[in-house]
């Protein structure tokens, strides 16, 4: 795993566990190694193996959905399970995959590459030519780990090229512009390549047998910047490339141009999404915009003509208007239609949108369920070879997914793939409720568990609140197996700083609004409590990544709400995160340590920096992973040794697998999240049998 090349400069409160950031250093894996021993004697007995043994049953069944996506006629998908834990990447036809035992056709056996070459490989994602030629790009991830290493493959022969186009581990992406030529967005090739963020800074033509030192740089953004990328798009009369400088998370400039560098600069606001497809193009706004004399409120989509607008014309038709508590969840093309996800108060709407020079018809897409979590999306890889089919994930807390086809012209979904019923669902009930949060705003949060459940349940809480995500309950097969079946509660909560009611909400919950999204999550396990769902001390509670700010903030703002604390691959040192890894790419959403006034705000959720001794925290298990190159995992060791010498109940844990993730298996993925379950039950006092 590459190490932070950066140099590691003394935060101003002159940090005493900033060793703990050597990712490989001998006194942190140290530390590590003796933390995860003690914490392995304490909680692997034998119901956590009995528990992992479970989970990693359920996730490797032979019917579990293979999810699949279309390229020239034929589904591809990787499948992993007991005798494949890396996976197999295989195709098959449709008809096949109609199937209750498809055939499949095996293209490239992971576990059996990573023994042959004695590499720590996973397949993140490819990338191929349109139609059937052969050429793709394959990603090879060491241990989960963000940065890739790309290798052309042979689709007909099934074997790696020799003397195709290779690229070492970075952190990047690849577009094909024909069988020879690449388009390349990668960190790969030293600081100059790299944004601070650590991200590519530049996006270079590279054609076959050319060394990638030789390859030109053709399009190139600001080192302050997070990234420079590019997509090449072949929905029109001949192939386009549009450019993307990142600014930050949240803001882009957006180019036109060819393989040899973008041309025209689009005359658009940076807070925008922007997806284009023919002659057609359609944005969402972030805020308000005024052009052409005319107001679009923040949240709308506009919808334009491309050449029009290349032209002058900048009279938009609104496709999308937010309401207060409905929003745009995302959009995309789909041969000629424009089709909008939207969630009006937390309930699945999709519409699509067909452009012509007559105006923009709009229709409802019919036959999938108002309530729940439906998810929609493309059913090709490639746009330019869409006929409109689309496919369909379906889904409740009890109910497990159904993968559904909408095809074109045809009157109702029809269900591919149905998941196997994990749990027992008998008895149980989903209900919605909502909490009042310090400033008197709604939080939404689902609850499920035994009807009529009162007094003393054992409670699991979740949430994560922020980048503008929403979170939906979703079906759970962990959660289900065993927290639910065994009588337990689970909550999740929709808090500020996610994406459930739009910017508003989003933005209510960024910078110093952080603070009022763990006010929200705070007040949803005091409404659990008002309502006689449970005790305080038996909620347990989890989150990961950005939720790492929010558990660890219930420790130290808000101990008295709380039996136990799980927080996994942490973000949690808001001093120095944007020192490490991709942090930097983060100051959008945070804001920027380093700045005196951004600081005075960052410093009341640097959990890191507000732990003190002498205060009621409720025992905490933090857990990352080593091969996490975004979150770097000394947020998660310096925040466990800082506890662990004020004296508190904090265990840690951290196997060397997994990235910015659980484990790069099932096995390993079932056991990190069962070692949790198995702490937050033991410390909330729920004992096996007990309801």
């Amino acid at each position: 795993m590459p190490v932070d090349s950066r140099p590691t400069v003394q935060a101003p409160d002159d940090d005493p566990w900033i060793w703990l950031e050597e990712i490989d250093g001998a006194r942190a894996l140290d530390f590590v190694a003796r933390q995860n021993q003690r914490t392995l004697l304490e909680f692997g007995g034998a119901a956590f193996e009995r528990d992992t043994a479970i989970l990693a049953a359920i996730y490797d069944r032979s019917d579990n959905i293979p999810y699949v996506g279309r390229s020239d006629g034929l589904l591809y998908n990787l499948w992993k399970d007991a005798n494949n834990p890396r996976g197999l990447w295989r195709r098959t036809t449709m008809a096949e995959f109609r199937k209750t035992a498809p055939s499949w056709e095996t293209l490239l056996d992971i576990d059996k590459l990573a023994a042959d070459e004695g590499e720590d490989w996973l397949l993140s994602w490819s990338s191929s030519l349109p139609g059937d030629a052969p050429q793709t790009i394959l990603s090879l991830s060491c241990g989960g780990s963000d940065a890739v290493t790309m290798r052309e493959f042979d689709l007909n022969a099934k074997s790696f090229v020799a003397g195709g186009f290779t690229l070492p581990e970075a952190k990047g992406s690849v577009e094909w512009v024909d069988a020879d030529t690449v388009l390349l967005s990668s960190a790969y090739g030293g600081a100059k390549m790299q944004t601070t963020s650590g991200y590519a800074r530049t996006v270079r033509l590279w054609r076959r047998g050319e060394a990638i030192e030789n390859a030109r740089v053709v399009f190139e953004t600001r080192p302050d910047r997070m990234s420079a990328s590019c997509d090449v798009d072949r929905t029109a009369e001949t192939p386009r490339v549009w450019f993307v400088d990142r600014l930050d998370f949240f803001n882009f400039d957006v180019w036109l141009g060819t393989e040899n560098g973008a041309t025209v600069k689009l005359d658009l606001p940076p807070d925008i999404w922007l997806q284009a497809h023919r002659d057609w193009f359609a944005i969402k706004l972030r805020s308000a915009w005024t052009v052409g004399g005319v107001t679009y409120a923040a949240d709308s989509v506009l919808g334009i003509s491309l050449s029009a607008f290349l032209a002058g014309d900048r009279n938009f038709t609104t496709v999308f208007a937010p309401g207060e508590r409905r929003a745009l969840q995302g959009f995309f093309w789909a041969d000629g239609r424009l089709l909008l996800s939207i969630l009006d108060e937390l309930r699945p709407v999709f519409e699509i949108c067909a452009p012509s020079p007559a105006g923009w018809k709009r229709e409802t897409l019919r036959g999938l369920p108002g309530i729940g979590v439906v998810d929609v999306w493309r059913f090709d890889h490639h746009e330019s070879e869409s006929n409109g089919g689309l496919l369909a994930n379906v889904q409740d807390p009890l109910t497990p997914p159904s993968l559904m086809l909408i095809e074109r012209g045809v009157e109702s979904p029809v269900v591919l793939k149905q998941a196997p019923k994990i749990f027992n669902t008998d008895g149980l009930v989903v209900t919605q409720h909502e909490a009042i949060s310090v400033d008197g705003e709604r939080i939404p949060y689902v609850q499920t568990g035994p009807a009529g459940v009162s007094g003393d349940a054992p409670v699991y809480m979740s949430a994560y609140g922020g980048f503008g995500l929403a979170v939906k309950p979703q079906y759970n097969s962990a959660l289900g197996k065993l927290w639910l079946e065994r009588g337990g509660t689970t909550v999740q909560a929709n808090l500020r700083g996610g994406g459930e009611f739009g910017t508003r909400w989003h933005d209510a919950g960024r910078y110093a609004g952080k603070k009022l999204s763990h006010d929200d999550f705070a007040a949803v396990a005091a409404d659990l409590v008002r309502r006689g769902v449970t005790r305080p001390n038996r909620i347990a509670a989890q989150g990961g990544s950005n939720g790492g700010i929010l558990i660890t903030n219930m420790l130290v703002r808000y101990p008295e709400r709380f039996g136990a604390l799980f927080c996994t691959i942490p973000l949690i040192d808001m001093r120095r995160y944007t020192k490490l890894l991709a942090g930097a790419s983060w100051i959008a959403e945070y804001g920027d340590p380093d700045k005196p006034e951004e600081w005075e705000w960052l410093k009341t959720y640097s959990a890191y920096h507000s732990a003190k001794p002498g205060q009621p925290y409720p025992p905490i298990l933090i857990a990352t992973t080593r091969r996490d190159d975004r979150v770097h995992p000394g947020h998660a060791r310096k925040m466990a040794a800082k506890l662990r010498a004020m004296g508190y109940e904090a265990w840690f844990y951290e196997p060397e697998a997994g990235g910015h993730g659980y484990g790069k298996d099932n096995k390993e993925r079932a056991g990190f999240q069962v070692l949790g379950f198995q702490f937050l039950k033991e410390k909330i006092g729920w004992k096996e049998g007990e309801a």
